[in-house]
């Protein structure tokens, strides 16, 4: 995935926002993510931590952010540590950054050593009270590995144990939900990228392909567009589109199935986030067409809902609304069953099951705390289904929406999502 060249100003202005944040006398400390092994000698690419990226727009590993305001030197209020490049890394890695490059990448003056790291860190904790250290709360993380910030944490702990702590992930997830233009600019060409996939793969499906196949066409559009998978893809016929999770992607495409493609590219480190389900054959039959129609309606409806105020409970309780009634006119729930259920687990479970938005940025579950209202400069998906697995198929829809002081703005109005369009393409 290539980089999207955001400009310098970007990372300036969301350190200044932290800065505004922070009480007197602080000290934030962020790492980046660890290079992760595989087996033997082999390692993972690296990915790097989105808070880390979101103030400095450095991708490279090992790299530190100290953040100090107070600082009694001016020249320590800000420091940007980075591995040191030589001879054999260049030959075995390529190229790191050098202290100008990171500069001009960041807009951060003071560029060091990561060798100079435990001299200025010392000098800056002894002069500061407050300590803001980063880990994942993503409210639905699970996190088995622990990360470069955990262990930071605990040696920083143990060798200043009177300093007051504090989580910064609190304080990312306010920013880091609400996107500036630049971050907007970039999602949008994301989703111009995986419009351009989508349409390349409809000319392409037909029965007797290879789930595979697919997901090659997508990669083969997304990379030669500087993209590259926002998450691993869903490639689903027949029954599978009824998986939420599948990505075994090996499957032969039949006569009759549908598709269900939940695939959407990243680009300059930012990602967006499609799903559409398409016939396999060309032509939905026509229970295929009452389902998608129904999915069809209630994404249009749930689009207009996403309005500042709100929160994603909220939007998934108004899509579990108007999901029921869908299918009620489906006739695969009864009135009488709907109202024997309890809140808590109502009928349309069964055939929808998950939550109809998160945000999206950096990351494609984008971090926020479930009870956040939501406002203008958030990027949701909206993603409501119908899935019905005593009929072999489901259908979900997908796009990715910007929330405005004047509404929505669906940053993937060009791709194809009516029936009778996406019909048209096939042939």
């Amino acid at each position: 995935m290539k980089s999207a060249n955001l400009p310098a100003e970007l990372f300036i202005q969301n350190r200044d926002r932290l800065r505004q944040m922070l009480p007197a006398n602080s000290l934030v400390i962020l790492n980046a993510n660890d290079i992760l092994p595989t087996n033997a000698d082999g390692s993972m690419p690296h990915v790097q931590n989105a808070d880390l990226f979101y103030l400095t727009g450095v991708r490279q590993e090992e790299s530190i952010l100290v953040i100090a305001p107070n600082a009694f030197d001016e020249k320590m209020r800000e420091v940007l540590f980075l591995r040191e490049t030589n001879e054999h890394l260049a030959t075995w890695e390529g190229h790191k950054l050098t202290k100008d490059e990171a500069t001009q990448a960041s807009g951060v003056k003071n560029v060091r050593w990561l060798s100079e790291f435990p001299t200025v860190f010392r000098q800056l904790m002894c002069e500061s009270e407050n300590v803001f250290l980063n880990s994942n709360e993503h409210y639905r993380a699970t996190p088995e590995v622990e990360t470069r910030d955990a262990r930071f944490i605990r040696q920083c702990q143990r060798q200043y144990p009177l300093h007051r702590y504090h989580r910064l992930a609190r304080l990312m997830h306010q920013l880091r939900v609400v996107k500036s233009e630049h971050e907007i600019a970039v999602i949008a060409e994301a989703a111009r990228i995986t419009g351009k996939g989508f349409k390349r793969v409809l000319k392409f499906t037909k029965p007797g392909v290879n789930e595979r196949e697919i997901e090659a066409e997508f990669a083969h559009e997304f990379i030669r567009n500087g993209a590259g998978f926002a998450y691993s893809p869903i490639i689903a016929a027949g029954a599978s589109s009824n998986v939420l999770h599948y990505v075994q992607n090996n499957q032969v495409c039949k006569k009759g199935d549908v598709l269900l493609l939940d695939v959407a590219a990243g680009f300059g480190n930012y990602m967006s986030d499609l799903t559409r389900t398409i016939p396999v054959s060309g032509r939905f039959t026509r229970r295929q067409r009452q389902v998608y129609n129904a999915v069809l309606r209630v994404i249009r409806q749930m689009t207009k809902a996403m309005t500042a105020g709100k929160t994603i409970v909220d939007l998934r309780k108004e899509a579990e609304e108007l999901i029921t009634r869908e299918c009620v006119d489906l006739k695969l729930l009864k009135l009488s069953e709907i109202k024997k259920r309890k809140p808590d687990s109502p009928a349309v479970k069964k055939y929808f099951m998950h939550g109809v938005a998160h945000p999206i940025g950096l990351d494609v579950h984008d971090v926020l705390y479930p009870n956040q209202k939501i406002q203008p400069g958030w990027v949701l998906t909206c993603e409501p289904a119908i899935y019905i697995r005593e009929e072999g198929f489901g259908v979900r829809l997908e796009n990715t929406v910007l929330v405005t002081e004047d509404g929505q703005q669906d940053l993937m109005t060009d791709i194809p999502i009516e029936a009778d369009e996406i019909e048209s393409l096939m042939k």
